[in-house]
């Protein structure tokens, strides 16, 4: 059976240079298509749609002024509009008289008709809006030509008619004309869009191929790969996240190899030991009850070693992933520190170390009860582990308005500043102490893993040759 990534489609093996130029094709296409299609086919209805507005407008200008009742500001209005927009006016009484007219294109045919006229005010007269609009040919040329009129006044019994007369100009010359300069365009910047959107196309997708190569080192292993993102925002963008990314998966790959070197350790140790009493107790003591019971003491307490460490392991693993889900359940905070020193005492007796616990007033929260009592046994466990040779450890609890502070401190060398923020990784170990209690490295990335879940504050202060304070604050407390 074949790879999935053997099924691709035919769309996804075309690169983004052709990508790019072929819409840049397709657009001038269609800009030429709609130069054609608007330049040639529709300029006649356009131009005779333009004329007859305009001389619709000039109609209107035309009435306004005769109403106003001033023959002097009349007279100005149509010889204006005339010239402005090369009409021929003419202007009758209520009975087709003439009143006016101003003469200014050459073939005009409203000034030359006779009866016709007659025949264009009867229009007028019945139809609906009181205008008509007509294209006639001139007789006399054969020219197209507009003729429009309009009453003056009221539809009943009006003043008067007006009637204008333009000429249209042929367009079959214009369209020609029009024709053969687009054609000449059209080839031109078809090769001009051909060239542009090659090199567009490739220099829009030179960043992607130079951060694709870098991104296919990256994904054989090579973290030093260099994403080069000059270009454009976009790709200058893409190389930052990928840098991140390289920079995150170094990490990752880091702490994995970390990881293994650390378990590999921490399970080979008591491996062997196991295997060396095993041993032993076959070959040596195998008749001897007390050794026999000492080695067995020896293999039982590294199985319990092995065990603690898968399942802080298994713990941790649950934690990071998001499987463990909080269970809240409220309880005393304050019997809950006491019931946990309680659990060192055997181990202070016999080892000589000294927990002294600070309580402040009892205070109900309301948190994982299992998680946090992982939380604190474990800070006090790390706190035993590094403590000064007076060996000893403070527990307090301190009340805040916000909530309820838990502070765990040893009297130990310290922690440099710069491994503070190390300090909650997982197997990390400070150089400097030597543990005296067995642990599995795993204890304060439990803590953070537990504490986020939660939501809580935490944190470490430590000062070189003093000690270190642990701490976190619950939040959920609930109100006296």
């Amino acid at each position: 059976m074949k790879p999935i990534k053997h099924f691709k489609s035919a769309n996804s093996r075309i690169s983004l240079k052709f990508k790019i130029w072929l819409y840049f094709i397709i657009f001038t296409v269609i800009v030429f298509a709609l130069l054609w299609i608007f330049q040639i086919f529709f300029l006649e209805r356009f131009y005779k749609g333009m004329k007859a507005r305009t001389a619709v407008e000039s109609m209107n200008t035309i009435a306004e002024s005769f109403m106003n009742d001033n023959k002097e500001e009349f007279y100005r209005t149509v010889n204006d509009v005339a010239h402005d927009n090369e009409l021929c006016v003419l202007v009758t009484d209520r009975y087709g008289r003439q009143i006016y007219k101003r003469h200014v294109i050459g073939d005009c045919i409203i000034h030359n008709l006779n009866n016709e006229n007659a025949d264009l005010i009867e229009k007028i007269k019945n139809s609906e809006d009181g205008i008509i609009k007509k294209m006639p040919k001139n007789r006399n040329t054969g020219n197209p030509m507009l003729v429009c009129g309009m009453r003056l006044g009221p539809a009943i019994e009006p003043y008067g008619f007006l009637l204008i007369n333009s000429a249209l100009a042929p367009v079959e010359a214009t369209v020609a004309i029009i024709k053969r300069q687009l054609m000449i365009i059209t080839v031109i910047l078809v090769i001009l869009a051909f060239l542009i959107s090659l090199y567009l196309a490739r220099r829009i997708a030179k960043p992607i191929d130079r951060i694709t190569k870098s991104a296919e080192k990256l994904a054989k292993g090579d973290f030093t790969a260099k994403f080069d993102g000059r270009g454009y925002l976009e790709a200058k963008k893409l190389a930052d996240t990928l840098t991140y990314a390289e920079k995150e998966l170094s990490k990752v790959d880091m702490m994995q190899r970390d990881l293994i070197a650390n378990v590999s350790h921490d399970l080979r140790t008591p491996l062997t030991m196991l295997k060396a009493y095993a041993e032993m107790i076959r070959d040596l003591s195998g008749d001897n009850p007390v050794k026999r019971n000492e080695h067995l003491e020896i293999i039982i307490s590294e199985t319990d070693r092995l065990a603690l460490l898968v399942n802080d392991m298994l713990d941790l693993s649950k934690l990071e992933s998001g499987r463990q889900k909080l269970e809240p359940s409220e309880f005393g905070i304050s019997g809950k520190l006491s019931e946990i020193i309680d659990r060192f005492k055997g181990l202070s007796d016999k080892n000589g170390y000294h927990i002294q616990f600070t309580p402040d007033e009892e205070r109900i929260v309301c948190c994982d009860v299992v998680k946090i009592e992982q939380v604190i046994y474990n800070l006090i466990n790390n706190a035993i582990n590094y403590t000064g040779k007076d060996k000893n450890v403070f527990v307090r609890q301190i009340n805040t308005e916000d909530g309820v502070l838990v502070e765990v401190e040893d009297t130990g060398d310290g922690i440099e500043k710069d491994k503070i923020k190390l300090i909650f990784d997982k197997y990390y170990r400070s150089e400097n102490h030597k543990r005296e209690v067995v642990g599995t490295g795993l204890g304060l990335s439990i803590v953070k893993a537990v504490l986020k879940l939660h939501n809580y504050d935490y944190g470490v202060r430590s000062t070189i040759g003093k000690g270190s304070t642990f701490w976190f604050r619950i939040s959920d407390v609930k109100k006296q």
